[in-house]
């Protein structure tokens, strides 16, 4: 049955004729006597010890010029920071006391769950923007995200906790969370609409609230109504994956908004007794191998939108999905059991890596050597899947009005020798800018930071109607190729007549090699044409070509050095997310002379 196709009566139905809730092994059972001899003595001490620490540390403070330090500076890391910490303390206290049952852990934990039920805000200051009134509270990703925490808590140690901290609990879930949810339609996550479509953001926040209500609402038929809304909303956010299963917002956000849709499958899946299975079917089954078939070689991915090159995924997620969905290549895509508890924005990762630990050992997943994402215009193609250091190629068509959206329609990425030789760069430093007005002055989110042309000036216009459409893509023995019209992406003050650029993965030559031609014309008189490839790696000029990187690790960029002038831009210490700062170079190729028409051409080979 489609998520649309349940109404309130029959969840309802099938909520009331499922037996005992039971999501995780309560301390004592037969089933945690099975998972804690498989964690192993090792990891529960190494958890008990730091959990030992949070006993007689300090609660982080969070003042209220804390919480608008990003109303007037616009960073947000002096608030999230901090709150992590609290997040942390407390899913470490909770899986010790779940663990151990000795009750040592008890009295810190319930000082930490206090302070964090007393926060003025659950939501983050980069989507209040200031102190919630009480009657109006902020229902945002941090919020829905706490009360899934809060949730998960109360079930794993409730009966040890006092009762004045669970009554506590309820009604503040219930008036952050649940309350908010159900009775007020202004939430801009809640359904897509002409103007705006949903993201990650619905599932985070439908599986945060439809989960806590999973484990605390009390009342049958409003539960129903609760897990209604969500599924309907829940549809909006699968049509935001094109039909091969593919999100333009990326792997990593795959791992965020995705990860949080399977984490309320499981849920509502143990509290209907299997009757609504929100990963059935092979729509779902494309969606969850998306890291899969967007892996350019081992511990590198597709990085297009504000997704990294290097994504984590959480390992309770994908031996959930390797089990529930029998898709074994997920325990091969070099992830491994981290019971460090530190870092985590979400009670629902370190609780489920406990629970649900990935296998000692798993075969390496092996990718075809060529995938496609129609609606997406995402290509990836593999010189040889089975030589991990082989040549890869990934670009993109698109448009500039996706989810997490750069300016990047025609970018592409190359690695050899397993390392991202020509990047995308993926994310820039969250801040009120980077999601404000001046997203696009960002180097990350512009144009500027990709491999795509430059014309008469001008970088690519944002917006849906500035896109590419494909011409042509092949996919065969000899080669990979995806040629676009890119004319489109330019605003009109470019004075593009027509632009079209042509990438290939050819593997008729030893090692491989990409070829990339951009034609174009202007509409008006001989214009300014520049092809741009950018990367993380030194270049420099070499006997009429580009080096970039060292062998095995870089390319060789062969190129008309009689027609052609080559500047190196350089930007140093750009600001990621998440991630170190990161040296670029923008290697800019102009024709010396001015033309109204005419044709770039890039030879790009590994070096030997």
């Amino acid at each position: 049955m489609t998520l649309r196709g349940w109404n309130v009566k029959h969840v309802g139905m099938v909520l009331s004729a499922a037996q005992t809730f039971a999501p995780f092994p309560r301390h004592g059972s037969s089933e945690f006597t099975t998972l804690k001899a498989r964690l192993g003595t090792d990891v529960v001490t190494e958890l008990l010890a730091a959990a030992e620490d949070d006993l007689v540390a300090p609660i982080p403070a969070l003042p209220a010029r804390l919480y608008h330090e990003f109303r007037e500076t616009g960073r947000r890391e002096g608030y999230e920071d901090a709150q992590r910490l609290r997040r942390n303390m407390l899913y470490r206290l909770t899986l010790a006391e779940w663990l151990e049952g000795e009750g040592r852990f008890l009295p810190a934990l319930e000082d930490v769950a206090w302070a964090r039920l007393e926060e003025a805000n659950w939501a983050w200051p980069a989507h209040a923007r200031d102190l919630d009134r009480t009657d109006h509270p902020t229902l945002d990703l941090a919020a829905a995200m706490t009360a899934l925490d809060m949730a998960e808590m109360d079930y794993l140690i409730g009966e040890r906790l006092s009762p004045n901290l669970r009554l506590r609990l309820r009604e503040e879930v219930e008036r952050r969370a649940i309350g908010a949810f159900l009775d007020r339609d202004d939430h801009w996550w809640l359904h897509t609409t002409p103007d705006k479509q949903v993201n990650n953001w619905t599932a985070v926040c439908v599986a945060g609230v439809v989960g806590a209500a999973l484990y605390l609402e009390p009342d049958a038929n409003r539960l129903a109504r609760i897990v209604t809304r969500g599924l309907h909303s829940l549809a909006d956010y699968l049509e935001t994956f094109d039909q091969q299963g593919g999100s333009s917002e990326g792997p990593d956000y795959w791992t965020y908004g995705f990860g949080n849709y399977v984490v309320l499958a499981h849920l509502l899946h143990q509290r209907s007794g299997g009757a609504i299975d929100l990963l059935e079917g092979p729509f779902l089954r494309d969606i969850a191998q998306f890291p899969l078939r967007t892996q350019m070689a081992p511990g590198v991915w597709v990085s297009f939108s504000d997704s990294d090159a290097s994504p984590v995924f959480h390992p309770g997620l994908l031996s959930h999905l390797a089990a529930h969905m029998n898709l074994p290549g997920l325990l091969g895509l070099g992830m491994v059991n981290d019971f460090a508890v530190e870092g985590f924005n979400q009670f629902c990762w370190p609780l489920r890596q406990f629970a649900w630990p990935l296998p000692d050992a798993a075969a390496p997943a092996v990718p075809g050597p060529h995938d496609w994402y129609d609606e997406m215009g995402w290509m990836i193609s593999r010189l040889d899947p089975q030589d991990p250091q082989s040549l890869r190629l990934a670009a993109k068509g698109g448009h500039n009005d996706e989810m997490h959206n750069q300016n990047d329609v025609g970018s592409f990425m190359v690695v050899a020798g397993g390392k991202v030789v020509l990047t995308d760069p993926g994310r820039g430093r969250y801040s009120k800018a980077y999601f404000g007005p001046e997203r696009y002055q960002n180097l990350f989110a512009s144009s500027r930071g990709h491999s795509v042309p430059v014309i008469n000036g001008f970088e690519q216009a944002t917006g849906r109607a500035h896109g590419a459409c494909v011409i042509v893509h092949e996919h065969g023995d000899e080669r990979d190729r995806l040629e676009l019209d890119m004319t489109s992406a330019y605003p009109e003050e470019a004075s593009l007549g027509t632009l079209t650029r042509n990438l290939v993965l050819d593997r008729t030559v030893s090692g491989g090699r990409i070829l990339l031609e951009d034609s174009f014309a202007f509409s008006s008189g001989a214009g300014s044409f520049q092809s741009v490839l950018v990367t993380s790696m030194s270049a420099e000029a070499e006997n009429g070509m580009i080096r970039i990187g060292a062998a095995p690790a870089g390319v060789s960029v062969r190129y008309d050095a009689s027609a052609l002038d080559v500047t190196f831009e350089k930007y140093e210490r750009a600001e990621k997310q998440y991630q170190p700062a990161i040296d670029l170079t923008r290697v800019v190729f102009t024709p010396r002379h001015k033309a109204r028409d005419g044709q770039l051409a890039l030879e790009i080979s590994p070096l030997g």
